[in-house]
Parts: C-alpha cells; structure tokens; sequence
C-alpha cells in the first residue's frame, strides 16, 4: 500500500538521491546510508523519505559488487576482506550470514505481522536475514577507531531495534528503514567507544560535516581550503570551524613505542616546552662562571654590594639604601 502526498524532507543531499533514483529507476542501499550520514534528520524525516521513495516507484537494491546475494539462499556472499586483516572468527562470521535466504516484500510483511503478535522466532528470522546489510553499511565506517567485528556488533544492536520498531503498514522495504536505525546505533558507538577523549554525539555529526565539506572544498578546488571557506559552507563562524578541526585530531600515548626494534617510546622525541633547553642551561652556567670569575678579582666589601644589589647567588636584588 502506498502512502500519498508524502513531502520530500527540504534537504539538498536528498533531494539529489531522488532525481539519481528518478533518473534510473533505483537506488542502492549503501547511497541510501551515505546520504543519511552526510545529513542531521530525524526518524520521522527518514520514514517521509521513505515513503516518498515507495510513492514515487523507487526501488531500493542491495549493494553492487562488496556485497553479493541470491534472493533465495545457497549461494556464497562476497566480501572483500582486504580493508582489514582477515581473521578466522570474521570469515566464521560472513560464512554463516551468507547461508540465511534474503526475504521478499510479501516475507517481510507475513514476519513484521507475526513480530507484531510477539513472534520470538519470527523476530529471530527477521534480524538474520538482514545481518548482510549491517555488514555492508559497517564497511563504510571502517578506519575511525573501531574493529570491523565491533562495527558489526554495534550495527546489529541498531537492526535488533528496527525490528522492533518497523511498521509495514507504511509501505517502504525494511532494509531501507533499517539503514537509519544501523548507522545510529554504529555512529553513536564510534562517539563512545572509538576515541580516548569522548566527544558529544551532536558534536560528532558536526565533526563528521566538516570533515565532508573539506573534503568536497578539496576536490573542487584542488588545494587545501581555508577555514573561512569551510565555514560559509558550514553555517558555521571560523573559530567554531577550528575548534571542530582540532577535535578530529586523536590523541597518541607518549608511551607508544617506535623504531624499528621498538627500542624507543614517543615521549623521547616530544620537546619538553616546560623545561630550559640544554643550549639555555650550557649557556647560563658559562655566564655564571664568568660572573664568578670577575667578582673574585674585586675587594670583598664592593663583591659584597654587587651581589646584594643585582641579587646575584639566589637573593633579592636590594637598593643601595
């Protein structure tokens, strides 16, 4: 069942999906959670843009070519494991969610209807056979700070949740629904988890914007862009920009080793800002032995007033008074 005069959120990265869409006849899963990533929008604009997307007859298709799968199941899901060292527990992992069968529009509807009734093993049936796009949607999140396993996990909480909250009634496929809830649960875990520093989840989404607006400037100009630049594209002042930009910086133990043997730490080479330089303290105690040296040759009594006056030998400079 369709839903009519559904309003397409006003967003300019949506509203470029749509005409993409419109111009081929589909979309593909993972261009669904970039542009949702790239975006702040809430759950309900994401079920609007949903909807509008069944409204307007565009089909939402699994990812092309990282991901391959039958519609039925027996056959072998491909993914490229050279993003991350490949592990046993990993290949484990992928061998078993690639033998659980896609569902079709009317399976979805029949196991949404039984989760509804409280349906444990429907339920059950529903995650499973969706763990393929958590995988897909975990992959585009590889290198800020968490596992491909942890993302995997994280994801699988947020699926777990659009189970639970999927209304067929609406109209739109579950996967498409479900890349909202995946990328929260996982973007919400890289705030948590990923950094020594914790930075706020609304901080994140505005990190995340920076960073993508950069790297646009970037392209486009072919050149570093500046801070102002960044911000008029941002909403944002330049000093908010820097202090976003300052964020994204991750943080380095002073203990972490280094060299080829691993015989040093990082802290032997950081320079101690706090503490005079060893050229300062040769050149000080020089000028000392020096001052030294000359106020020996004078009587005791005008010795005696110098270092009182200048404070010479740890004492306060005195007036001759």
């Amino acid at each position: 069942m369709l839903i009519v005069d559904i309003q397409l959120p006003d967003i300019e990265e949506l509203r470029k999906l749509v005409d993409l869409g419109q111009e081929r006849g589909y979309l593909i899963i993972a261009e669904v959670a970039t542009a949702l990533e790239e975006v702040e929008i809430s759950k309900e604009q994401v079920e609007d843009f949903h909807a509008y997307l069944v409204e307007h007859g565009i089909e939402i298709h699994e990812s092309e070519g990282r991901i391959a799968a039958s519609a039925v199941g027996g056959e072998k899901v491909e993914i490229d494991l050279t993003v991350e060292p490949s592990l046993d527990s990993l290949r484990l992992y992928l061998r078993e969610i690639g033998r659980v069968p896609l569902l079709t529009a009317g399976m979805e509807i029949d196991l949404a209807k039984r989760i509804e009734k409280g349906d444990m093993r429907a339920k059950r049936q529903m995650i499973e056979a969706n763990l393929r796009l958590v995988v897909s949607i975990a992959k585009g999140y590889l290198g800020r700070g968490l596992a491909f396993l942890d993302l995997i996990q994280e994801g699988s909480l947020g699926l777990v949740r659009a189970v639970e909250k999927f209304d067929y009634r609406k109209g739109f496929k579950f996967s498409t629904y479900a890349t909202w809830w995946i990328r929260q649960a996982v973007t919400r875990a890289i705030a948590d988890k990923a950094r020594t520093i914790r930075i706020p989840v609304h901080m994140v989404e505005k990190l995340n914007k920076v960073v993508h607006t950069e790297r646009q400037l970037v392209q486009r100009l072919g050149r570093e862009p500046l801070v102002e630049e960044i911000a008029a594209l941002v909403d944002m002042t330049a000093d908010e920009v820097r202090d976003i930009l300052k964020m994204s910086q991750m943080p380095i133990s002073l203990e972490k080793p280094i060299g080829e043997e691993d015989d040093a730490s990082f802290g032997d080479l950081v320079e101690d800002v706090a503490s005079p330089s060893p050229y300062h303290i040769a050149t000080t105690t020089l000028r000392r032995e020096d001052v030294e040296r000359a106020l020996s040759t004078l009587p005791k009594r005008e010795r005696e007033v110098i270092e009182l006056r200048f404070g010479l030998n740890g004492q306060k400079p005195r007036t001759l008074e």
